[in-house]
């Protein structure tokens, strides 16, 4: 996996200062790197395991009949923080996730701007590598004036209330995955997210973020659960360093 995402990255940074942006039908910005990305990555997978089905961002959604009776399959989103890597802020990153029952069983996540990434799961630790050196991550616990990383390119006015409600923070504006991966090697304690994902944009770092000791759940509580309805749409969620 950790193989595969790193060749995607690399497919990525071959646009990177030179984007070649279009736009989707809703609106978001699409990219040659999202496309070199997804191409490597769908490449790679299916040889890996061709028993497997591949949802990605840049392919087409299978309808749901098909879906719901998925056990386990590949969630990938090739560039997540389309916008970081368009403003080129290093940002950005590759993601796969290996999805089993609804529950992220493996996540790596790549941010090859930033020569780092991130690989881990539940039950199995999580581990940051960079400058070619591998070592252990573990989220912490909370701190008394909680630093709350919250996105760079999407604010909004619920999280605004939402933080003012909380009372002292330290707020640390981080884009992509990135976020989670912060709360898995202790660089954050909390990650609130009052506004639209999908599935894909944060399914590998939650799988890192629990083999880190942290945890991801509905804002009302309750387990963030994948593929178990017919929209990828995230609810609101919240995202701990601790459990």
């Amino acid at each position: 996996m950790e193989a595969i995402a790193l060749e995607a990255g690399e497919a990525a940074m071959v646009h990177y200062g030179n984007p070649q942006t279009r736009y989707k039908g809703d609106s978001t910005p699409l990219t040659e790197a999202d496309l070199a990305s997804h191409r490597v990555l769908v490449k790679g997978l299916g040889a890996l395991t061709p028993e497997l089905p591949i949802l990605s961002e840049e392919s087409g959604v299978p309808d749901w009949e098909e879906r719901r009776h998925w056990r386990r399959y590949w969630l990938l989103d090739p560039i997540d923080g389309t916008k970081e890597f368009i403003a080129e802020n290093g940002e950005f990153t590759v993601n796969i996730a290996l999805i089993e029952h609804g529950r992220p069983l493996l996540g790596v996540v790549v941010a090859p701007a930033l020569s780092r990434s991130y690989s881990g799961g539940p039950g199995l630790g999580a581990w940051l590598t960079q400058g070619g050196v591998k070592s252990a991550i573990a989220a912490v616990p909370q701190r008394a004036v909680p630093r709350v990383v919250c996105s760079r390119s999407h604010p909004s006015a619920e999280l605004a209330a939402w933080l003012k409600a909380l009372g002292e923070v330290e707020r640390v504006p981080v884009g992509s995955s990135l976020k989670l991966c912060l709360l898995a090697q202790g660089e954050a304690d909390l990650y609130p997210r009052l506004g639209p994902t999908s599935e894909w944009d944060i399914a590998a770092a939650h799988a890192v973020l629990l083999g880190a000791g942290g945890n991801l759940s509905l804002m009302e509580g309750g387990e963030l659960l994948y593929n178990g309805k017919p929209s990828l749409l995230n609810p609101h969620f919240l995202a701990r360093g601790t459990n």
